[in-house]
């Protein structure tokens, strides 16, 4: 963290060396120091020389040293003038010089969303990408990762990584969704967003077209625009993607981007006949599909239909999941279903890409399924989300009858609402308004392309306990009462 260099007493250059860290910005307010009997030895100087220098720093104001807590960066450094724009560092403020960023840093920055801080909870979370910690197998699952632990290899993986969870995957998904493959075909992926970037880097050149669902998933768009890819919106109704709206097989699209078990964000079910009609004209327009299938697992009122994946017999889709909806949110493992030919480039694009997914969890997982783990918390889950989502639904109509639209309760883990008489750009002031009543939910403006029709919300009842659901939504009429 700090060098010795220049001229003078040894006390003075660790002085200026670590005060100058400090006025630039590198060592932040708050940020702790090393001990000074590691520092010393770290330079190879007297432990008193490195005192002399923390305590002249203390009595400068730089930093702060308390007794069995050591010694940070003080908060209110005395160089007001430096730091009298809010906190800004210097280095904060430089522009980002010209012509340092490629083609595809530039086009991230345009097209791609700065992650936010992690929300403050709420009482009342309806954001639809959590899960619930009271479904979660903790015991059966902790058991697991230190059995794992124990029997854990030397040396690394492969690109295609662990060999037994992909014989789970693949006969999990041979078993509930109908998948045709072998685990040669399988990869262990850090979640659906690495699938959709594996793909996207495999199929994808810059200029080629992407076809997507409208409204869809706005973390595929960002991937697919990042590339410098062309994007054509095909809309969505009650049946899930208008094949018969997608360019004609000639214009040249390459790859369709499709959420058939479960569209997100509005929830439809593509239908049987829709599903063969996308497959013929994929064939026609030597264009592959892209299956994004995060939570068809959960279905409520009828039999699910078989993964697309199933019915393809031209080797023209590749399928994802992934296992952060059906687990834990922070449990980063999901799979990806190429056809027979990509195998060899996909895992070469892999390993170049992280190596390989950590071994552990991999492990865990697989034995999490070959032991019946993971059908017995799927098949207790599927019953209390069910529950969830009815209470869901009672409320929603109690509060919104004759106000809101309801769609895509069938199947998941949300549903979709919409509000016809609601401007969208009122959507987000809902939201906030939500937030400060301590009720969660999500704007659907972030799914378009261009501009929503109305205000829509997802609300997500996964991660929610069920008697906080009536209470939340009659909070959350309240809000719109008072908006009106």
């Amino acid at each position: 963290m700090v060098s010795l260099s220049g001229s003078g007493p040894l006390h003075q250059q660790i002085y200026g060396a670590v005060r100058e860290s400090i006025v630039s910005g590198r060592f932040r307010p708050g940020m702790r120091l090393p001990p000074t009997r590691e520092l010393a030895a770290q330079l190879g100087v007297s432990r008193n020389v490195v005192v002399i220098a923390y305590e002249n720093l203390a009595a400068e104001g730089y930093v702060l040293s308390q007794v069995g807590v050591g010694t940070s960066v003080a908060k209110d450094l005395p160089d007001c003038e430096l730091w009298s724009r809010g906190d800004v560092f210097p280095g904060d403020r430089l522009p980002l010089p010209s012509h340092t960023l490629s083609a595809y840093a530039e086009r991230a920055l345009t097209f791609c969303r700065e992650e936010e801080e992690p929300a403050s909870p709420l009482p009342y979370d309806f954001s639809c990408y959590r899960t619930n910690e009271e479904d979660f197998p903790v015991k059966a699952w902790r058991r697991l990762l230190s059995r794992e632990a124990n029997a854990l290899p030397a040396g690394t993986a492969s690109a295609q990584d662990d060999p037994a969870l992909r014989r789970e995957f693949a006969a999990h998904l041979r078993r509930t969704r109908g998948v045709i493959c072998e685990s040669d075909q399988v990869l262990s992926v850090n979640g659906s967003q690495q699938a959709l970037d594996l793909v996207a880097r495999v199929l994808l050149d810059a200029g080629d077209s992407v076809a997507m669902e409208e409204p869809h998933y706005a973390g595929a768009r960002e991937i697919f625009q990042s590339l410098g890819a062309r994007i054509a919106a095909v809309p969505v109704d009650e049946h899930g993607l208008a094949v018969d709206r997608l360019p004609p097989p000639e214009s040249g699209v390459r790859l369709v981007y499709v959420t058939p078990s479960h569209q997100f964000p509005t929830g439809a079910v593509l239908s049987l006949e829709r599903r063969l009609a996308l497959l013929s004209w994929a064939e026609a327009a030597g264009a592959y599909i892209l299956e994004d299938d995060s939570d068809g697992d959960y279905c409520y009122d009828a039999k699910p239909l078989a993964a697309l994946q199933g019915l393809d017999r031209a080797g023209r889709v590749l399928y994802t999941g992934t296992f952060s909806r059906l687990l834990a949110a922070s449990l980063r493992i999901g799979y990806l279903v190429v056809p027979r030919q990509f195998r060899t480039p996909f895992a070469i694009v892999k390993r170049l890409t992280d190596r390989h997914t950590s071994p552990l969890p991999q492990q865990a997982i697989a034995s999490f399924l070959s032991d019946g783990h993971f059908d017995r918390h799927l098949r207790r889950s599927k019953v209390r989300n069910a529950s969830r989502r009815n209470t869901l639904l009672a409320a929603l109509r109690c509060c919104f009858e004759g106000f809101g639209q309801i769609l895509g309760e069938s199947t998941g883990t949300h549903i979709f609402i919409r509000f016809p008489c609601i401007p969208v750009e009122c959507a987000e002031a809902i939201a906030r308004a939500a937030a400060v009543k301590g009720v969660r939910i999500e704007p659907a403006t972030g799914c378009y392309f261009d501009r929503a029709p109305c205000a829509e919300f997802l609300i997500g009842y996964n991660g929610v306990r069920e008697p906080d659901i009536a209470p939340a939504i009659r909070l959350l009429r309240s809000v719109f009462e008072e908006l009106r």
